[in-house]
């Protein structure tokens, strides 16, 4: 009873979308939503932006750590094994006229201290600071770009299965309908009512259905193959998709999306466009920092030991505190030079801001035309499914009547395939239109 309830425990644990069949294989039931969620949490180009936020972080702290207190110790032991000798003035010691050897120092010297300093003053430091922040910032919105054109990549990848999957419906209602026919055909030529050609155009025609099916069926694997990459998923993992074409269509309305507001400063490119034009006005305010001088303060506290034996060593304390300044005079124009590349810069990044604003602003005003166009097809292609239908509903019972010819019947069934071929490119066109809206609105 106890394992049963622990692996109840454990079973609810797993995401909802998520179930384990026998033999530890994966299977997973996915709405548009949670596809994506799935996708932005396990997707290996997702995780990769991911590790450079943290990195950038940690960036930032090392370029913080270099504004703060540092403390460094350090220790020497000296084993002098000769000492050196020197020859002194014999005068010192009562011998004038020659030179007496003289040895100095002690046979061992130890020595240990401790040095605190921080800089005081430093412009391009600072500035550093605020350009590290910037770009951790810049890996955040870039993450944030990776996630949406992940979601972007997963809901063209689910709409593609769900078109094939339809498609293949289609086809396979119509060669039920195309074998119906063909069997009709049959008795009808044994009767007299039908020629040879007649049995072999429906033969073509089941023949060349099937044909499609086939090909269809590994367009489907491929498709789902594709999502399985875009999920993060292995390659055997079972997708079971629980939305439909028509559910999705549903949720699009047209009206209300065409009445949303484009903020730009709220597009994902726009913001990263911003902060390289920012990243360009800090590196000039760095270039221009340094001509500036640079302080620093240091303190040092020592102790050295000196004596014959080891253990007899006689210690002595010292300790100092001081300032140290550092003032660019003349760097050969090198400076100059630096700085008015800073200002083309900043410049250019300012023209690209200007352009990219200028390219979204057009792209949004193209968007909205293309989903009010894409729904009028959309609306315009549903209507002719049903008439298309409707004709080769009508020429197979008039062929079966004897009343039409087998090429008209096969005309009027290729009419009805285009026209269902037509309606799925308009719904898939819709649902891409609308998905591409949403991405340049931030609202994915």
């Amino acid at each position: 009873m106890k394992r049963k309830a622990l692996f109840t425990f454990i079973f609810l644990l797993l995401p909802p979308a998520m179930i384990f069949a026998q033999g530890q294989k994966a299977s997973l039931n996915l709405s548009l939503k949670q596809a994506q969620e799935y996708a932005v949490a396990n997707n290996k180009v997702v995780k990769s932006a991911k590790l450079d936020v943290i990195a950038s972080r940690a960036a930032l702290w090392e370029t913080i750590s270099a504004a703060l207190p540092s403390v460094e110790g350090s220790g020497s032991f000296t084993d002098n094994l000769k000492l050196m000798t020197t020859l002194l003035p014999g005068e010192f010691f009562g011998q004038p006229g020659t030179k007496i050897p003289v040895t100095f120092g002690s046979k061992y010297n130890t020595g240990v201290s401790v040095q605190a300093s921080m800089l005081l003053f430093n412009a391009p430091l600072y500035i550093g600071i605020e350009t590290t922040k910037l770009a951790n910032k810049l890996s955040e919105q870039n993450l944030e770009r990776t996630e949406l054109d992940i979601k972007e990549s997963v809901s063209t990848a689910y709409f593609l299965i769900l078109v094939s999957e339809q498609s293949l419906r289609i086809l396979d209602e119509n060669i039920a309908n195309l074998n119906e026919t063909l069997k009709s055909t049959k008795a009808m030529y044994q009767v007299g009512m039908a020629e040879s050609t007649d049995v072999d155009q429906m033969e073509s025609n089941v023949t060349m259905t099937e044909n499609s099916r086939s090909s269809l069926l590994r367009n489907i694997e491929l498709d789902y193959n594709l999502l399985r990459f875009q999920l993060g998923v292995p390659g055997n993992t079972e997708i079971s998709l629980t939305e439909t074409l028509e559910s999705l269509t549903d949720q699009i309305n047209v009206d209300a999306i065409l009445s949303q507001n484009f903020d730009i400063n709220n597009n994902i490119d726009y913001k990263l466009i911003t902060g390289q034009e920012e990243i360009s006005a800090l590196s000039l305010m760095s270039q221009k920092a340094s001509v500036l001088p640079t302080l620093a303060g240091f303190y040092t506290y020592g102790s050295n030991g000196m004596g014959d034996k080891v253990s007899e060593q006689r210690w002595f304390q010292n300790s100092m505190a001081g300032l140290q300044l550092s003032i660019p005079v003349f760097a050969s124009g090198q400076r100059y030079a630096k700085i008015k590349q800073a200002q083309l810069n900043l410049s250019k990044a300012r023209n690209n801001k200007a352009l990219v604003a200028d390219q979204l602003l057009m792209q949004e005003k193209q968007l909205r035309y293309d989903l009010v166009n894409a729904n009028l097809q959309y609306l315009s292609q549903k209507d002719n499914v049903e008439v298309s239908k409707r004709v080769y509903t009508s020429m197979e019972n008039k062929y079966k009547q004897g009343m039409a010819s087998s090429l008209e019947l096969t005309q009027a069934n290729s009419q009805y395939l285009q026209a269902e071929n037509n309606y799925i490119t308009s719904l898939m066109n819709l649902l891409q239109t609308k998905v591409a809206l949403d991405k340049l609105m931030n609202n994915m």
